[in-house]
């Protein structure tokens, strides 16, 4: 079944990974580029992947890389992470990049103000 997405909607919920420094930073590369973006882009109803390398802290911590990846909404969000290609996508992440770096995550609720 295929799902029509209004391009210009505003996405409601997102998914954040914030990533360390890599011990090899080649080697994760690689692997992300290569192996991880495209089991990510395969979830269902993603609308935008972004990520952005060695973000300026203003507060906190500095880490390597943050990415972003937004849905429609947070049903579509927790149905993405389900899906077939979201445990693929898991599977990947922890068997392969917790080999270089460590890395956290966030689901986040989008509400204008």
């Amino acid at each position: 079944m295929t799902t029509t997405v209004d391009p210009a909607a505003q996405p409601k919920a997102r998914f954040v990974v914030m990533y360390d420094t890599p011990s090899d930073v080649d080697a994760f590369e690689r692997h992300y580029n290569d192996v991880h973006i495209p089991l990510a882009k395969q979830y269902p109803g993603l609308r935008r992947y972004t990520r952005s390398h060695q973000p300026a802290v203003v507060i906190g911590e500095p880490c390597y890389m943050v990415v972003m990846l937004d849905w429609d909404d947070m049903a579509a969000l927790e149905a993405a992470l389900g899906s077939e290609a979201g445990q693929r996508t898991a599977e990947d992440a922890t068997a392969n990049l917790t080999c270089y770096a460590t890395f956290r995550g966030m689901i986040l609720q989008l509400d204008e103000v």
